[in-house]
């Protein structure tokens, strides 16, 4: 089917009385949406943040063998994620089609990071191999999940501000239990006694909230969005081809591979920038604070630039903040005050990136389907999924690659300024480079134009 092109006139969606999916969504609903994010955040920050130091300083693995396995596990997980997106499309349920996967797997996914961070003596070659299970294990139920709940957003509403304020609140609430996170765990782990036990009993507490607000937030929303035209089950094959044929997909997915690399790098980075650059772990806490605070305050400022100047715009500001404050950590790296500064100024530029990344996803369906006939929001959403998980997983690999060659070993006092070099080449420069490949690719993405005359055509289609 080619792109849809009805005739005669009609309003635009975003005034159109009777289109329903154009609604407006109250603060309850926004409210619980969010809290997915939040419960989502508890683990998955964890992964990102605690994951390879766990395995390199707690558990006694090599950090080379923890590079591997963190690339490996999320490589397998990626091509997992595909499969679940058409599982997701082929969803019907009196749930809808993305809420009941919350139901489904709002405990499994809390066990999982439990069992992550619970990692028993097996000797060397056993404790490795429970570590890729329960890594891979944590990731692939993350993917059942969130990919779900990402495509949640899209059948709740159709309007693109009330699109984007959903992506704000779940961006807000990413970011406040990644605070709960950052902050908390190393003081949790030494009141539950430290060492294994510590992080256990920690993560059953993180856990098991992870499960309640994931329960919230299927019992607080409601999925009204339907295809513009009645279609029967696409072909895999088929909806593979469409999704190639939209270009603004394309230009997001390689988007969100360089930022999930990025993210995954620079948050992993922070607990040995504490311990070996700034000599002091338990600033860990405090740079994950400064990471994340300025991205929770600036989130509800972000609507108002949205509005002004849209979301690709936003975007790349954003991400010029994001290069000068990396960039003003290299004249002094040690130096406290100056790596705080830096890290806000990152964090203030973060925020329409994070806030607006699923909101332009999100678009990209509407495109697809205006383009070729044939909405799959799973298909998608997993594909993108696809991305970002090899990009958090080449980010997580590359600070443990990058450690074991300049000859990093677990548990270390004191390390050598090769070790400290690279150290702060993570954390510095490599943020940088993403910045300027960001920049590059939204320099081609021209949808926030085009999407008011999409979604009229689109409007105009389910009146016929």
């Amino acid at each position: 089917m080619e792109t849809i092109r009805p005739a005669g006139s009609g309003e635009a969606a975003a005034h159109h009385p009777a289109n329903p999916s154009m609604v407006r969504v109250g603060t309850r609903e926004r409210l619980s949406y969010g809290f997915g994010e939040f419960a989502s955040s508890l683990i998955w920050t964890a992964l990102s943040a605690f994951a390879a130091y766990y395995y390199t300083d707690v558990v006694g693995l090599s950090a080379a063998a923890v590079g591997t396995l963190l690339l490996i596990a999320r490589l397998l997980d990626a091509f997992a994620d595909v499969g679940i997106g058409i599982l997701v499309d082929k969803t019907k349920s009196r749930h809808g089609k993305a809420r009941p996967w919350l139901l489904w797997l709002a405990v499994p996914y809390g066990v999982a990071g439990v069992l992550l961070f619970s990692v028993p003596d097996l000797g060397p070659v056993g404790t490795l191999v429970y570590a890729y299970i329960s890594y891979l294990l944590v990731n692939i139920i993350f993917s059942g999940i969130n990919i779900p709940f990402s495509v949640l957003n899209v059948m709740i509403t159709q309007e693109p501000y009330e699109r984007s304020m959903l992506n704000v609140v779940r961006t807000i609430f990413a970011s406040v239990g990644g605070i709960v996170v950052t902050f908390f765990t190393m003081p949790l782990v030494r009141f539950f006694g430290g060492g294994k036990l510590g992080w256990l009993l920690t993560f059953v507490m993180f856990g098991v909230f992870s499960t309640g607000f994931f329960l919230l937030t299927f019992f607080g929303t409601k999925e009204r969005v339907k295809p513009s035209v009645v279609q029967k089950d696409v072909p895999v094959k088929r909806a593979g081809k469409a999704l190639l044929r939209n270009k603004y997909w394309a230009l997001l997915a390689v988007f969100a591979l360089f930022t999930f690399i990025g993210n995954a790098a620079s948050t992993g980075i922070n607990v040995y920038y504490a311990q070996h650059v700034l000599q002091n772990t338990e600033l860990v806490g405090t740079i994950g604070l400064a990471s994340l605070l300025p991205i929770l305050i600036g989130l509800f400022f972000l609507p108002l630039v949205i509005k002004r100047i849209g979301k690709r715009n936003a975007c790349l500001i954003g991400i010029s903040l994001t290069v000068a404050g990396s960039l003003a950590v290299a004249f002094d790296p040690a130096n406290i005050t100056l790596v705080l500064t830096g890290t806000v100024i990152k964090a203030i530029g973060t925020v329409p990136i994070v806030g607006t990344i699923f909101a332009m996803l999100a678009d990209t369906v509407d495109y697809g389907e205006w383009k070729t006939g044939i909405r799959s929001e799973g298909l998608v959403y997993s594909a993108t999924t696809f991305g970002s998980k090899a990009g958090t997983g080449i980010g997580a690999a590359v600070v443990s690659w990058v450690l074991a060659w300049s000859g990093y070993l677990g548990g270390q006092a004191v390390v050598s300024a090769s070790v400290q070099s690279s150290i702060q080449f993570l954390f510095i420069y490599l943020p940088v480079l993403i910045g300027v490949i960001q920049i590059a690719i939204l320099a081609f993405y021209k949808l926030d134009k085009e999407y008011p005359q999409i979604i009229q055509e689109l409007t105009e289609a389910k009146d016929i």
